[in-house]
């Protein structure tokens, strides 16, 4: 008998991508689909169960498809349709909550794996150069997404201590790119300019949607020779890139506002629809934050086949050219920068000793 596996935010494009997948591996017997509605993508052979996690109806879904192995992948920080951040932290929080119980009810499961955020970590201005997955946050997120996975994984650890017997496994994406990712990043990657925080230039990671699909699979399975995947794992391609950099490849001007005013600016935005500034982006538009991959390759035993930059390249191309042509846009800021430089010294003229 193979396992059977259960997906939660199967109406989403990445629950749907990684359903479609893991089905086809042959050590799967069944995947059961759920959600709160109808999804708008095929999931191939998949049982789709239209059920709201947060409802205790959940157990019984566990118990009647006789699952022992749970994704959960309903932890995001945007809304399914009309929902708004009300519904998308009840869906976070409150899901998880009761989907944990059930879990914790259920003898056969086995196997819970959690999709989280390096979002845990925030992001202020004393934070390390590089986090680790046991750096403590040097300032909690006081709202939004960040909040609802600080809270998620401290319910993730109460499960774990009750259920030892479950293999529990966490993966902390970086900012997640692709061609039809969608995500508060992306929106505001796709403004046709971008405001920027004056005077700071943020170092960022993303991790490709190939990639998020892959390592999903990797710790939906036993783990493989000399790996485990239990535990608490960090997931970003190689690399950082500087939110300047970004821009340029993107071909987007940008605006600099001073410090005070960006909280203004991302209200008007958030207002009119066209991104959800919130609070936590602007401090990592701020701040950056960047996480070390150390134990994803030794310990969870995954190599990304997407740098951070490739990631970013690909998402880039799905959003077709910006205002500015990008080797315009980088040739203008470096004559700008060769013009900003300071003039080098003269060099003085040889002293002649011939008495002339």
């Amino acid at each position: 008998m193979g396992r059977v596996v259960l997906v939660t935010g199967a109406a989403r494009h990445l629950g749907g991508r990684f359903i479609r997948r893991i089905q086809r591996d042959p050590e799967v017997e069944r995947v059961v689909a759920v959600d709160a509605v109808e999804p708008g993508h095929e999931l191939g052979a998949a049982t789709f169960v239209r059920a709201d996690i947060r409802r205790p109806a959940i157990a019984k879904v566990l118990a009647e498809h006789e699952v022992d192995t749970v994704v959960h992948m309903d932890v995001t920080g945007t809304a399914l349709g009309a929902g708004g951040r009300t519904s998308v932290k009840e869906t976070n929080v409150i899901g998880t909550m009761q989907l944990l119980g059930a879990c914790q009810k259920s003898p056969r499961v086995n196997r819970l794996v959690i999709k989280s955020s390096t979002s845990v970590y925030g992001s202020a201005p004393r934070d390390p150069a590089v986090f680790t997955e046991t750096t403590p946050a040097k300032s909690l997120p006081s709202g939004g997404f960040a909040k609802d996975v600080v809270e998620v994984e401290g319910y993730v650890r109460g499960f774990a201590r009750r259920r030892p017997d479950v293999a529990v496994c966490v993966l902390r994406f970086a900012n997640i790119l692709g061609p039809r990712i969608d995500s508060p990043l992306a929106e505001y990657l796709s403004l046709p300019v971008m405001p920027t925080v004056f005077g700071y230039d943020p170092r960022l990671q993303f991790v490709h949607e190939d990639d998020v699909v892959d390592v999903l699979r990797l710790a939906a399975h036993e783990p493989r020779r000399a790996t485990m995947n239990s535990g608490t794992f960090n997931i970003a391609g190689d690399g950082v890139l500087l939110l300047s950099q970004c821009a340029r490849r993107l071909g987007r001007p940008t605006v600099p506002v001073l410090l005070p005013a960006v909280t203004w600016v991302g209200t008007a935005l958030r207002t009119v629809g066209v991104t959800d500034f919130a609070p936590e982006q602007i401090r990592l538009l701020t701040h950056g934050r960047v996480v070390s991959t150390v134990q994803m390759r030794e310990v969870l035993g995954f190599s990304p086949r997407h740098t951070t930059a490739e990631a970013f390249a690909d998402f880039a191309e799905s959003r077709g050219p910006g205002l500015l042509p990008p080797e315009t846009l980088a040739g203008a800021v470096d004559r700008l920068a060769g013009r900003l430089a300071p003039s080098p010294a003269p060099v003085p003229a040889p002293t002649r000793h011939d008495g002339s």
